[in-house]
């Protein structure tokens, strides 16, 4: 990253080349050279950086980069010190679909090359820190991004102009005092200050940035380390096993990531002290004030810990008289003596090379660490000026990943697209649909959206009406925050309502102190999906668009107003949300509900059959091989997966859509043939069940055996099964009858069936169910399935 390199310049070498440079520019401004303009100045070419000129690269825009290092990334030539990233390189996913696989690729940066997925560059599964030095490096090269290397930029000052872009261009001095002039500048260059407290005898201390990484250097040692993070657990990793005793000593407690489910907190590869010190090996945890103790060395050349009010009360005076805390206290945790004292507190941004008029820091605890910035990632004081990558996170701080690649490229994509719009008149990416889409839409993005998975609660999908809800756009990542803005940043227009799509935690499942293990912690029935934990699909309806003092004073923990409607999708095991009953018809009515009107929509003849992504045939003309156990997931491109006994198969069909009838004022669904759902005349065996009463009376209640035959009308299988299967019945002459229920009308029959596909058959006598199969048989095997029922 930009300002990352070995010689820092919050040290002296730094600190003198900053004034020599400000003496050269000020004290002889004849000499300084000339201002090179750039529309977009981005500092530092570290992942952020990367990919922020990899869209200003592929938008045709005006740029450059600036890295102090000779490589990009160079903050990775030298972090973690241990070499070892926390970040996962999961490799398989048994998907093929790339957007989906993102979600669990922490590590690549978005670009149109396949080439360049992290995976190709390590089989770990936490990766080498190398790893990422030489995936960067390939990455700016191969796509022949504008980066000017050893380029210490030292000076970053604003000089107003009103024929500028913002009113102003922002002036960059580098270490020779050249001086660039840019319209836009996108600061990226991380958090690279080690956090230090200021205590008596902290100058005894080694830092993380500093200290020995070789665990030799501390054999039979006691060591003390300040903190709690993941650096302080990766340094106590490294050397557990050769020292006496590691404790850990912090303000707070430690949060772990699994219970907080942020990727900040201690990770579980780092997290070997716990079990050292919860199993009773000597080694522990402390929680403390730094800023209330003090180190002071011994004439051995040993380490105490001592109270400051000690320190200075016994100011001048050897160490050796200084007061402990064991001398009124002889049970003190910290009374043994350190050899080693290191220092792992973490980063902060470095405001040092940026002027005071820019406005970066307020004081206040949170901008000492981060820059102050908008939930735009704009800088709360200078228009045009940009935050990106880890020193964007106070957006998102403790919340989702956009301190991290995983996270931060998301949100980069999204400040260029701002950006293309304000700039450019390029509004906001969008596709526009029919409005019997929209389930559609909705459902294919959050079973595959790395974005929304990744930035939850921070960047959403945006549906945008039209007029009379014929069709919709479909805008992707939009930060959440911003809602009030969208049709300045988007240049969309927001005016008939809108569907917000988010990811979210439930409210009281994480934190520190919660049990994420509690043995109910699974929901899975729909009705009780606003109770889900896990991550799960929310979606807020709004007839108009919220304003900016209704987004600012939204109730506590909402990451929106109060919506018109709101729908939450029940949270699933296995991220999936396609089950038909479970998650898409309830998703299906409630648009419904929101919009008046009927989102079903039905298939077209004409099916056609995709094997392993080779050639096509007609459905009707496949062998009975191939049509065997064929059932319908009603997923977002209407996709039918089928079984063979050669493996899965794939079913697509062209859907025929029911054309909505409009009135003026409200919107209603004229009657449609279409509903019919199967060709052949429906004989006295076989009925249509009604409702509950009705299936009770006639299904369960029945002294006769019967199939149930539980179907869609937008089920291309059912309507190949449900003639074949009412042929079979007849044959029998009324030994069995046969019950068909729809799905769509009757979702409570298919939930206390536990129906998850269609066609599902079900074989039933005296009420209880003795048999069932899912998917498409033969005549030969219908028969026998009704013969065994039949007894």
């Amino acid at each position: 990253m930009g300002l990352s390199a070995a010689a820092p310049p919050w040290g002296a070498p730094g600190l003198l080349l900053t004034i020599a440079l400000h003496l050269a520019i000020y004290l002889h401004p004849a000499q300084a050279w000339a201002p090179v303009h750039r529309d977009y100045c981005v500092l530092g070419a570290g992942p952020a950086g990367l990919q922020m000129a990899y869209f200003l690269q592929r938008a045709g825009r005006d740029y450059m980069v600036f890295e102090r290092a000779p490589v990009p990334g160079s903050f990775f030539t030298r972090y973690p010190r241990h070499r070892k990233l926390i970040s996962i390189n999961k490799r398989y996913t048994g998907k093929t679909n790339a957007e989906f696989n993102l979600r669990h690729d922490w590590n690549s940066l978005l670009s149109h090359d396949p080439r360049l997925l992290f995976r190709h560059y390590s089989d770990a599964y936490y990766p080498d820190a190398s790893d990422m030095v030489r995936y960067l490096s390939d990455f700016a090269e191969r796509l022949g991004l504008h980066v000017l290397y050893n380029t210490t930029i030292a000076h970053v000052t604003v000089n107003k102009d009103r024929g500028a872009w913002n009113g102003h261009y922002f002036i960059l001095t580098d270490h020779r005092g050249q001086a660039y002039q840019c319209s836009v500048l996108l600061v990226a260059t991380g958090l690279s200050v080690p956090n230090r407290v200021d205590f008596p005898g902290s100058e005894y201390v080694d830092g993380y940035e500093s200290v020995s990484v070789d665990p030799k250097d501390f054999e039979g040692q006691n060591v003390l380390i300040l903190g709690r993070g993941n650096s302080a657990f990766e340094t106590a990793e490294n050397i557990f096993s050769v020292t006496n005793f590691i404790h850990m000593l912090s303000r707070s407690r430690v949060r772990l990531s699994w219970a907080t489910h942020y990727v900040g907190d201690l990770r579980a590869i780092n997290n070997g002290l716990l079990d050292t010190y919860q199993l009773k090996s000597l080694d522990g945890l402390l929680e403390s004030d730094l800023t209330d103790l003090a180190i002071v060395k011994d004439h051995k050349g040993k380490f105490h810990i001592t109270l400051k009010l000690f320190v200075e009360e016994f100011f001048n005076q050897s160490s050796d008289t200084i007061p402990l805390p064991q001398d009124n206290n002889d049970n003190f945790a910290m009374r043994v003596a350190y050899d080693r004292v290191i220092r792992c507190l973490g980063w902060k941004f470095d405001f040092s090379i940026f002027s005071k008029s820019l406005r970066l820091s307020s004081g206040s605890e949170l901008s000492e660490k981060y820059p102050l910035v908008r939930a735009s990632y704009e800088s709360k004081g200078s228009r045009g000026l940009f935050i990106l990558g880890t020193a964007s996170h106070s957006v998102d701080y403790r919340k989702s990943a956009g301190g991290f690649i995983h996270g931060f490229r998301y949100t980069v994509r999204a400040v260029h697209r701002l950006l293309e719009q304000r700039h450019h008149g390029a509004a906001w990416p969008s596709t526009e649909h029919p409005i019997t889409h929209l389930a559609s839409a909705i459902i294919r993005r959050i079973n595959e959206a790395s974005g929304l998975y990744q930035m939850f609660s921070v960047l959403a999908d945006v549906v945008l009406l039209k007029e009379n809800a014929t069709t919709f756009e479909y805008l992707e990542e939009f930060p959440m925050q911003m809602l009030a803005q969208l049709e300045t940043i988007t240049g969309r227009r927001a005016r008939h309502g809108l569907f917000v799509i988010n990811m979210e935690y439930g409210r009281n499942y994480s934190g520190p102190d919660k049990d994420v293990f509690f043995s109910d912690r699974s929901v899975g029935h729909m009705e009780d999906a606003w109770l889900s934990n896990f991550l799960h699909p929310v979606i807020y309806y709004y007839r108009h668009l919220p304003t900016e003092q209704e987004v600012r004073f939204r109730p506590a923990g909402w990451p929106l107003p109060r919506p018109s409607a709101l729908h939450h999708i029940v949270e699933d095991f296995l991220t999936d949300w396609t089950a038909p009953v479970g998650h898409i018809l309830p998703l299906r009515r409630f648009l419904e509900n929101c919009l008046d009107t009927d989102l079903r929509s039905f298939y077209a003849e004409g099916v056609t059959y995709v094997i392993g992504g080779g050639a096509c045939q007609e459905a009707a003309s496949l062998p009975r091989s191939i049509l065997s156990h064929i059932c319908c997931l009603p997923c977002s491109e209407r996709v039918v997966v089928a079984h063979s006994a050669k493996g899965p198969l794939y079913w697509k069909s062209e859907r025929a859509l029911q054309t909505p009838q409009y009135s003026p004022g409200y919107l209603t669904v004229a009657p449609s043939q279409a509903r019919s759902i199967y060709t052949t005349r429906v004989c006295s065996t076989t009925f249509n069940i009604q409702d509950g009463p009705d299936f009770q009376d006639r299904v369960v209640n029945s002294e006769t055996p019967v199939v149930v035959d539980f179907h869609a009308q937008w089920c291309g299988p059912c309507k190949i099964l449900g003639p074949r299967l009412e042929k079979v019945v007849a044959k029998q002459h009324g030994k069995v009858v046969m019950a068909k229920v729809d799905i769509d009308d009757h979702t409570d029959l298919a939930l206390e069936y536990e129906v998850s596909a269609v066609p599902t058959v079900l074989a039933m006598k005296n009420g209880d169910v003795v048999d069932k199969f899912v998917g498409i048989k033969d005549e030969d095997q219908l028969e026998a399935f009704l013969k065994k029922l039949i007894g």
